[in-house]
């Protein structure tokens, strides 16, 4: 089967739906067979005290990016996914604007995954950088 770009974008709106995807204005951009993009606005919602982007917002972009793009490698009628690990290193502030994550497959097993998630802001420069790790586990019915 080939890879269906406009199918996975398509999949990641839909399960964004009513989630802190969607609360955060997440908006998945970019699929590859083997990587995802989204993007995020930088705003006083995701602002930390003093007036920048909070780290915690940057993680759930990381982990809502690397999350989906393992959906991509199972069969979502009979297995799940987890994130079981996320490590962020946080390089660079923002106070507005738009930033990006990349996630990148690393390790594609069939029970564990792992996944580097870059977080870029216009210009490409490195906001911070993420190592997610997800289980694949058997679907419950």
């Amino acid at each position: 089967m080939s890879f269906d770009k406009d199918r996975v974008l398509q999949l990641c709106k839909n399960f964004s739906q009513n989630t802190l995807m969607e609360t955060l204005e997440m908006e998945f951009i970019d699929a590859g067979e083997d990587f995802l993009v989204a993007t995020m606005p930088v705003n006083s919602r995701v602002h930390q005290p003093m007036g920048l982007l909070h780290g915690g917002a940057s993680v759930a972009l990381a982990e809502s990016v690397g999350s989906a793009a393992s959906i991509m490698f199972i069969n979502p009628e009979k297995q799940e996914v987890r994130g079981i690990e996320i490590s962020a290193n946080h390089l660079k502030s923002k106070r507005e604007g738009i930033v990006t994550g990349t996630a990148k497959i690393i390790h594609k097993g069939a029970s564990i995954h792992l996944w580097e998630i870059r977080i870029t802001d216009e210009q490409g420069k490195l906001i911070s950088l993420c190592k997610l790790t997800n289980m694949v586990l058997p679907r419950k019915r």
